[in-house]
């Protein structure tokens, strides 16, 4: 799923971002030029993280914004920005993030498969490499094209 929905469109590299809400806007914009969401939906997405702090950013580097299917979302989608200078969001944990990973769903249930695979990547000591050296899209579409989803 994660491979048809990464493309030209959904996926960013070094982008300036100004602030951790810069980042989550953009990973935003990107999902909204895919169709997938409206204006709405990143705002809720902002809104998220002000109102319950930073539990987006999920492991080390990567934050994964999102808001509830109901907020603006037209359908299942992916985002992928790599900042050009990590962002500290606030987790002491996991700060400070180097890729955001937008996302949206339909409804409750259909986008498992695609949550399975984000797991996936986000394990991979590869793919923490991949955003962090990265200097096109290709790059990375490459390497989601050859990881093998299980």
């Amino acid at each position: 799923m994660i491979k048809e929905l990464l493309n030209e469109t959904t996926i960013e590299v070094n982008f300036k971002a100004t602030s951790w809400e810069s980042a989550v806007r953009e990973s935003g914009e990107l999902l909204k030029k895919a169709g997938k969401v409206n204006s709405l939906y990143i705002d809720e997405m902002v809104k998220g993280v002000k109102e319950l702090g930073p539990y987006i950013v999920i492991s080390k580097n990567i934050a994964m914004p999102h808001a509830r299917p109901e907020e603006g979302s037209n359908g299942i989608g992916v985002s992928l920005i790599t900042l050009k200078t990590p962002i500290n969001f606030g987790n002491k944990e996991n700060d400070p993030v180097k890729a955001v990973v937008g996302f949206s769903a339909k409804d409750n249930k259909s986008h498992i498969e695609l949550l399975s695979e984000l797991m996936q990547l986000f394990e991979d000591e590869d793919f923490h490499k991949i955003i962090n050296k990265a200097n096109s899209k290709e790059e990375i579409k490459k390497f989601i094209l050859e990881k093998d989803f299980k």
